[in-house]
């Protein structure tokens, strides 16, 4: 009889360790957080770190930094699922969501309160270039940087808004094309080394702290209209308890003072919830550069132009509609 309670004894110990202890020892879920390229690494690293170890202790989830040398980099790691979370501008985003299993779930919210920022293109402070029209007729003579091909500021919006609405290709008229992040061009504009570059108002507000001396090299010839801000996407098939977690962090952050300085050193005030329906703008900007090179094609007969532009036309009637309904319930 002792023997039998001993036993019962010895495999409810063995129960209560498995279920218990067990669980209590359990590694926490990992996540790898992607940051596009739009500075060095190394000062990307000094400001989201804070935020991202914040996010480990007030989640329980383990949370790495993943960075790439270019916005396909980390596009690409989250296809593959080496990357589940990421912090994108919209066009990389709009990647993401169409290649990527990505699902935008929050926005920025800049320092000011905005919820967006702008694209610029920029020439040394000494230059004699003043507007896109003097920079587009000298082109021939002169040096250009241009953004990541991902990039929403660097290359989506004034690719359509400098470039196509004046149809005009940047690699056809330019001296010599080369491409950069937004940091890489604005040190390059205020070292001489380029003549004109895109860049956007984020990384000209955060040469003040990293490189004040080279900001004041640099001047504004061209403001973009205000583009929504950055996106936070995460990859639609996370366990929703992680989704839950995840997003209660984001949405709720900025409660103290520690939190506040973090968020103001990333140049923020917090985040608002957001949804695949922020990139309708993107999608019809691109769009409609698509339709413009279809139209400029030399190799597309006039048949097949027709046909492409047709299913383009629908594309963006779709999306203006979409649009149309935002605007008139106020959103």
């Amino acid at each position: 009889m002792l023997k039998r309670v001993g036993m019962f004894l010895f495999c409810c110990t063995l129960l209560f360790q498995h279920f218990f202890v067990g669980k209590a020892t359990a590694a926490p879920v990992e996540l790898n957080f992607g940051i596009i390229s739009t500075e060095a690494s190394q000062n990307l690293r000094a400001v989201w770190q804070p935020l991202l170890d914040d996010m480990a202790k007030q989640t329980g989830l383990k949370v790495n930094a993943f960075f790439a040398s270019d916005y396909a980099g980390i596009i690409t790691a989250m296809e593959y699922n080496k990357v589940q979370l990421a912090w994108y501008g919209n066009e990389s985003a709009l990647q993401a969501v169409n290649r990527a299993n990505g699902q935008i779930f929050a926005q920025v919210i800049n320092a000011d309160g905005s919820g967006g920022y702008y694209s610029h293109i920029i020439v040394p402070a000494n230059s004699s270039l003043t507007d896109i029209q003097g920079m587009l007729k000298n082109a021939a003579t002169l040096n250009f940087a241009n953004g990541d091909p991902n990039s929403t500021s660097g290359f989506l919006i004034p690719g359509y808004y400098v470039f196509a609405k004046n149809n005009v290709d940047p690699k056809a008229i330019f001296k010599r094309v080369i491409t950069g992040s937004h940091e890489t061009n604005a040190l390059s504009v205020a070292t001489g080394q380029v003549d004109a570059a895109t860049c956007n108002s984020e990384v000209m507000r955060a040469l003040k702290t990293t490189h004040p001396d080279q900001l004041a090299k640099i001047k504004i010839i061209w403001t973009s209209p205000l583009i929504p801000g950055d996106p936070l996407v995460w990859r639609a098939d996370l366990p929703q308890n992680v989704k839950d977690k995840v997003s209660k962090f984001f949405l709720n952050y900025g409660q103290n003072e520690h939190e506040k300085e973090v968020l103001a050193n990333l140049g923020y005030k917090g985040f608002k919830a957001s949804s695949n329906e922020q990139l309708l703008p993107i999608q019809q900007i691109a769009l409609y550069k698509e339709k413009t090179g279809i139209e400029a094609s030399t190799s597309l007969s006039a048949e097949e132009k027709k046909k492409q532009v047709a299913a383009l036309d629908a594309q963006i009637a779709e999306i203006s509609a979409k649009l149309d309904a935002k605007a008139k319930a106020g959103q």
